[in-house]
């Protein structure tokens, strides 16, 4: 290989980097984070069902599977807003009857005194029911064309179909373009490391939580609003350290709804969950990973601020990925030495 061919190599590398990366911040920018997150995880569950399908049939389990989600979405929305406000308007009460017994004065003290406190505070955040209207109308339009550009993805990933038609082989669209593809491929690699191990353990919390809610069921003293506490316990766990914190505070004012001694039971059965979860969070997550949790977090706060809950997703995904391009990278020998 010749000392120029090697140079334009480099330089190809270089421009897929940043064109990668370009891709990337317009995604945040243009506020298409949740149709990028459609593409990521469509891709994941259809490389998994074609491990065991032909292609053309996966696409057809794949179409079935995201109706079945949609359903159970739009029914856990028509749940979820009719069942927090009314848990809230019964917990809230009890809470600040807590905290008056501990001496503590609350800033509300009902339901109408928490919005004001809210709206107080966070006034630049009051946009949340023209957000969630475009949840249904441009978002959902968003992730339509995602799950269809997924499955095409799915069935030809590549950049350039025409790459064997040119008259020379090696030119810069191909080879730039196949960088790209190569700049993707790790990416991906990087979601599928990071969030099916977050998968796995949300799994894992969804189902303990599930064997709590259902045994109190058989005791007698049933947990309200069961749907709502399972979806937003696995939706919740793939947030990495800050999702168990709120689905657990959901979990404990919908016990508080049926009394104080519930609220305290879900909350110590949730704490030794997630205590125990610490091993299997060291085994699945740690053992991949590999990142400080202070690196994390920090990750978490950039990315919610760039773009949201699905920039909190991809945070520690895009970390990762840093980590995992940067390793296949040689440091110059002999400057290592030099310096």
């Amino acid at each position: 290989m010749s000392t120029d061919n090697l140079i334009s190599q480099q330089a190809l590398n270089r421009a897929s980097f940043l064109a990668f990366f370009s891709i990337l911040i317009g995604f945040f920018e243009f506020g298409l984070g949740t149709p990028f997150l459609t593409i990521l995880f469509g891709y994941l569950i259809l490389q998994y069902m074609g491990m065991k399908l032909p292609k053309r049939v996966a696409i057809v389990a794949f179409s079935i599977l995201v109706l079945v989600l949609f359903y159970l979405f739009v029914h856990f929305v028509q749940e979820a807003v009719r069942a927090l406000p009314l848990a809230a308007s019964k917990a809230i009460p009890t809470i600040v009857s807590l905290a008056k017994s501990y001496g503590l004065e609350a800033p509300f003290e009902d339901p109408e005194g928490l919005k004001s406190y809210v709206r107080d505070g966070l006034e630049s955040q009051l946009h949340f029911l023209a957000r969630f209207a475009q949840v249904f109308t441009k978002e959902f339009v968003y992730v339509i064309i995602a799950l269809v550009a997924t499955t095409g993805i799915f069935m030809t990933g590549r950049l350039d179909l025409g790459r064997e038609s040119y008259a020379i082989r090696h030119n810069v669209y191909s080879d730039f373009t196949e960088k790209l593809e190569i700049r993707f491929a790790n990416f991906f690699t990087s979601f599928r490391m990071v969030m099916g191990a977050q998968v796995v353990i949300s799994l894992v919390n969804t189902f303990f939580t599930g064997m709590f809610i259902l045994s109190l069921s058989l005791v007698g003293t049933p947990m309200p609003y069961s749907f709502v506490i399972i979806v937003v316990t696995f939706l919740c766990g793939l947030l990495p350290i800050i999702g168990n914190l709120i689905s657990n505070t959901v979990i404990f004012c919908i016990g508080l709804t049926q009394s104080v001694q519930l609220g305290v039971v879900a909350l110590t059965y949730l704490i030794v969950l997630h205590k125990f979860e610490y091993f299997l969070n060291s085994k699945i997550i740690g053992g991949r990973i590999k990142n400080p949790m202070w690196l994390t977090l920090l990750s978490l706060l950039v990315g919610e601020r760039l773009a949201g809950i699905p920039g909190m997703i991809l945070a520690p995904v895009i970390l990762n990925y840093c980590k995992l391009e940067g390793s296949k990278v040689e440091v110059d020998s002999a400057h290592h030495r030099a310096t």
